[in-house]
């Protein structure tokens, strides 16, 4: 029985909750993840979402920052969290779905302004996170898994505006990259974003800093859905609804869906 999932980093879902319903309202997916949540659980607007047919729900929350929550339609099961890195950051859930499909949902730090460890804390952090990643995987392979979430890092040249420009700037720079595809290839994942859309630019993040967003387009992809290899060849209709990014006080980040026929 196919079932759709979409990953989107809400900045905000108190805030944005009324985005929220519109997207389970007109998308419909059967599982959405969401990221930068900016909530402790139990302020999670979860009644709302409950009324659109939304009934399961597993989430880490803190108040004011990161968090993570999976929606669904189908019914979940919790299966924990882990504290990549120890920063004591609500940044990892992950919930089994009852056809046996187990979904992480990762918030990576974004790694502040400097890519330089030694002079910036957050980009160490970052590092770190995605090294404990890589390990994690490496000593316990995954198996039937989709992994989604915003990991804050623009992997390929076309992932970006203009590749030569970002090679300095945070979430595009050559140590960061390197440390995303170790820990994709530690866990065999495969890219299905990219699976289905190979060629071209693909972008799911856009500043607010921008004074027209949509005509500069200098955005970069920062969101992603992987799946391991025994269960990436049911996934298809991978999509970026860049639409979302124009709707009224939107997250500076558009969903990302996929669905699979499993």
């Amino acid at each position: 029985m196919p079932f759709t999932l979409a990953t989107w980093n809400i900045n905000s879902v108190r805030l944005r909750e009324a985005l929220v319903c519109k997207l389970l309202t007109e998308e419909a997916p059967d599982v959405l993840c969401l990221q930068e949540c900016k909530s402790p659980v139990e302020k999670i607007p979860i009644e709302a979402f409950r009324a659109l047919g939304y009934g399961h729900v597993v989430a880490r929350g803190q108040k004011g920052y990161n968090g993570v929550a999976i929606l669904s339609k189908l019914p979940l099961r919790d299966v924990g969290d882990r504290d990549f890195a120890g920063l004591g950051h609500a940044r990892h859930v992950a919930a089994e779905l009852e056809n046996g499909v187990t979904v992480h949902n990762f918030y990576v730090p974004a790694g502040g302004d400097v890519p330089d460890r030694e002079v910036n804390e957050k980009f160490g952090q970052k590092l770190d996170y995605l090294a404990e990643m890589r390990d994690v995987f490496r000593d316990d392979a995954p198996q039937k898994s989709i992994l989604v979430g915003d990991l804050n890092i623009a992997p390929r040249e076309d992932d970006v505006w203009s590749h030569k420009q970002l090679l300095k700037v945070v979430s595009h720079t050559p140590v960061e990259v390197e440390a995303l595809v170790q820990a994709q290839e530690a866990g065999n994942w495969v890219d299905i974003t990219r699976k289905d859309i190979p060629e071209g630019q693909l972008y799911s993040w856009w500043s607010y800093r921008a004074r027209d967003w949509d005509a500069a387009d200098k955005g970069r992809r920062l969101d992603h859905v992987w799946a391991t290899p025994d269960i990436a060849g049911a996934a298809h209709s991978s999509r970026v609804l860049r639409a979302a990014r124009g709707w009224e006080k939107p997250s500076d980040h558009a969903p990302v869906f996929a669905t699979f026929d499993l």
